[in-house]
Order: C-alpha cells, then structure tokens, then sequence
C-alpha cells in the first residue's frame, strides 16, 4: 500500500455545504463551490486513507459496488495526482460516474474495511473521491466521445433513457451497433430528469453526458411510447433486438386509511415530477407545497427529496413520518455486520435545512374539511413486528393516544410496486412477476426472443449503481445474441443480490 499510516494521519472530512439559508433560496445543489485546486488537494489526502486492502471489499460485488469500481487503484492515482489515470481507471468500470458520485448512497463506503470500527474514523470518502474525479475528467477535457470505428449493421432499440437504459445504449453503440432509445416523456432521463431533484443532481449534468451519447452515435426519440406511438410489430420488424429498461415506476398506495380519497392526498411522484418540470422552466407545479403544511410518509430516498422540495417551495412547515424507531447512530453488529449495508439513522441535507422527523407513528385516519380536502392528520404510536402465523409485517398502536397533525399536502413516499401496466408488455406477450417485475433468464432475455431486460424493470426500485451495472451487463448479452460473442464488461449476473442478513 502507497500509505499504511493515511487513515491515522487524516480525518475523514466530508465536502462543504452552502448555508441553510443558500440552499433555500435557489434549487441548485446542496454543495458549496470549491476552487479546484483547493478541492483536488482536499481529497487527495481522503484518497490517502485508502489502505489498497488485500481483499477489498469496496468492490465486491456483494457487499460493495456491483459495477466492479477499482476503488483502490484510482484512489492511489487519485493520492499521486494522477488525474487523467483515475479518470482512465474510473471510466473503465462506470459510464456515468458523476451520477454516481452525487446520487449513489455507497455501498461501497458500507464495505470498507475502515468501517469495520468506528475507532478508524469512518470509512474512505470513496463517493466524494469518484465525484471529484468525475468532475476533473470534465473540467479538463478528459471525456471524448469514443466513435466506434466499425459498424455490425445491427440495431437494437433501448426503451426508457434512464441510467439502465443509457448505459445499455452507450455499451452497445461503443460495440459498433445502431442504437435508438426511446423514451415516453418529453426529455430524456428518466428518473434521473423529473425523479431527482435540482438540488441534488443539476441537469446540466445529465445533459453533458447525454451529448457525449450523441455525439459517439446513440439516437434519441422523445415523446413516444413505444407500443402506443410506434407499434410493437414495427419495433420488431425494424429492430434486431430491443433492451427494456423501463423503471418501476408504479407507486405503492395507501388504500386502507380512512380519507385517502380526500384532495390533497398525493403519491411522492406526483409531487416531484411537476417541481423539476417547474425548474426546467415548464411554469408552475399542479402539486406545490407553497404556503401549506406538508407531511411525508415514508422514511427514504423518495421522501427526503420531497421533504427538499417542499421547503424550497416555501412550506409553513414539513414532518416526514416513519413507521419505524428511531435507528441507531451507529452500526448494530448484531443486526447489520460488517461488511453489510448497516441499519443506521441517515439524514440527508434536506432535513437539515427545516422541518421535523417523527418516528415510530403511523396514520390512523386522514381529515378533510367542509370540501373535500386534507386538513390534518391523526397519527397514533405504533410499533412493527411479524405475524408468527403468516409471517407478515404488522403495524400495532402501542396505546390510544391520538396525535392530530396540520395537513394541507400530505404525499405518500412508501415505495415502488414495480413496472407499470403499458400496452408495450402486452404487445411482446410479457407477464409480470408477483413482485411486479419482468424476469429474464442467464443472458438477460426474457421469454420472448430477441428481449432483453435490465435495470429497475428486472431488479425492482434499486440503486443507480446497480442500474448502470445491468445496463452494462445487458449490452454484453445483447451483443453475444448479435454477433455470437461479446467482449462487452458484464459485471453482474441477473440473479445477483447484495450481501445482507437473512
């Protein structure tokens, strides 16, 4: 190893945010603008705590990054100030590291051997390390399109332009073949465009790396819906194989609490979307939290860019609530061991910035006024536990004492139930799996020949690493089925999961 000592003689230091009262006022992102120099020898010495371990479990495909990142080799590049190398090394295993960098909760930091005990200081800063990288190779004209110099006279189309799908797409038109992705929605990106907040990933970053697409060759269809606008024997006649990598976009509902009809009540998506079409310049939202008290329900990632959203849309106030106790601050080793991703408290910027969290509560009944529409809330204490007989997860007030809550926008982050109805799967004959998804076998081919399946669709609502390490997968099996082999990287196998506790 380069530096044996770099943990012991350097804190882990997490980047600079702008101040609360910044953040507030404008929907770009979180952090503070750094100089590049300073900001390259910042993390230069976060590169030093690498430890290059001799089984590094940051990249393991179980406990740490499914892509395969050679953290160890651009840290120490990274440590030397080998910039273009890193920028090599990094680029190698991930299409679109910037995504990564500011949108990926690390894994890869949970699998850290540094994080073995919290006596080491916390694990390498390994995502602030990719990020910066990233930013570099940009800034310093690292990033060109790379043309493929040959042409297999195959095309392939790719359904959706989230990260699943634009790496799929990218791999493939590297590989010499005809790409066109098509996508529903009136821009490209998928989640990454209208699911993610300004505040968390500008635009302008998905739009430099979508140019880059472009210019390599990849075709982009807007405002279709392939099974609807483009006849799924049309896709079939002109396409030599097609990717689905369309999202698990359906919302999981709350159909059993009194008032949910009431207007008001919304889906976390029906929030977001409208918000980062407003930042797009598309005019006002249809759901704003402008001058109301909001509540979120649900715990994660959904409901923390909602929670961001609302106060920047200047909510009186906003209360996430989660069914669930207050997890600990620090790794419980009997529930979550290292090297598995721990069950910990997490707070995002956004809860940093208003607000307040309420745990261990769940809604007994929503409360409308004289017209129809939410007021308040009636929240009770609950605990969680499983049925003995059924195996089911129970939620059980623990006394019938009832809390009432103002509500003027209450939006239902409680998770993803998979791959929406669309005319598109009943046209190529496919079915969805109990868990909503659409399965596929070793070669990433559904039932229906010439198929492939990738990303969200395959995997359920997951990470955006393991999104761009199936498109990766699947051009390489897409690829094979073109040309009868592939030396397209395939970094994980379709039946591949995360190590965890079971």
């Amino acid at each position: 190893m380069a530096d044996p000592t770099g943990f012991l003689k350097y804190d882990r230091e997490e980047p600079k945010k702008k101040s609360k009262e910044e953040r507030l006022a404008t929907w770009g992102e979180v952090y503070a603008d750094v100089d590049p120099a300073e900001r390259n020898g910042k993390v230069r010495k976060q590169a030093s705590r690498c430890m290059d371990c001799g089984i590094p479990f940051c990249h393991s495909g179980g406990s740490g990054c499914p892509l395969g990142n050679l953290i160890p080799e651009w840290n120490d590049l990274v440590r030397r100030g080998d910039w273009a190398a890193a920028s090599d090394r990094l680029h190698a295993t991930n299409n679109f590291p910037e995504f990564t960098g500011k949108l990926c909760p690390a894994p890869c930091e949970a699998g850290c051997v540094l994080s073995v005990s919290p006596l080491s200081g916390g694990p390498v800063s390994i995502k602030r390390v990719e990020q910066t990288i990233a930013d570099q190779s940009w800034e310093a004209g690292f990033v060109q399109a790379q043309v493929s110099e040959v042409s297999s006279g195959r095309r392939v189309a790719v359904v959706g332009s989230g990260p699943a799908g634009l790496a799929a797409a990218q791999q493939l038109t590297r590989a010499g073949h005809e790409v066109t992705v098509f996508e529903r929605d009136d821009r490209l990106g998928g989640l990454l465009r209208y699911g993610i907040p300004e505040f968390k990933m500008e635009k302008k970053v998905l739009d430099r790396r979508l140019a880059q697409l472009r210019r390599e060759g990849t075709r982009f269809v807007t405002g279709c819906e392939v099974g609807v606008d483009l006849s799924v024997e049309d896709l079939r006649a002109h396409y030599d194989a097609v990717v689905l990598a369309v999202g698990a976009l359906r919302g999981r509902d709350d159909t059993t609490t009194p008032g949910r009809e009431l207007a008001g009540v919304h889906l976390a998506m029906e929030h977001l979307v409208p918000a980062n079409k407003f930042v797009e310049g598309d005019g006002p939202p249809s759901v704003d939290a402008k001058g109301k008290h909001v509540v979120i329900i649900g715990g994660g990632d959904t409901g923390a860019d909602s929670y961001g959203t609302a106060t920047r849309q200047g909510a009186l106030s906003v209360t996430q609530l989660d069914q669930y106790p207050t997890p600990p601050s620090t790794r419980d080793d009997e529930r979550s061991p290292w090297p598995t991703w721990p069950y910990i408290l997490r707070t995002y910027p956004a809860h940093e910035e208003a607000g307040e969290r309420k745990f261990a509560v769940a809604v007994k009944r929503f409360v409308g006024d004289e017209n129809g529409r939410v007021k308040a809330l009636e929240l009770q204490q609950v605990k969680v536990q499983k049925d003995p007989a059924t195996g089911r997860r129970e939620v059980i007030p623990v006394n019938d004492e009832v809390e009432t809550l103002p509500a003027d926008l209450v939006l239902l982050a409680i998770g993803f139930e998979g791959v929406e109805e669309m005319p598109l799967l009943d046209g190529l004959g496919l079915s969805l799996t109990r868990r909503g998804t659409l399965s596929c076998g070793a070669d990433w081919q559904t039932e229906t020949p010439g198929v492939f399946v990738c990303g969200d669709a395959h995997r359920g609502a997951s990470l955006v690493v393991w999104a761009i390490a199936e498109g990766r997968s699947v051009a390489n099996a897409v690829d094979a089925f073109l040309t009868g082999a592939s030396d397209l990287p395939a970094p994980v196998h379709p039946t591949a999961l995360p190590l965890a506790v079971v």
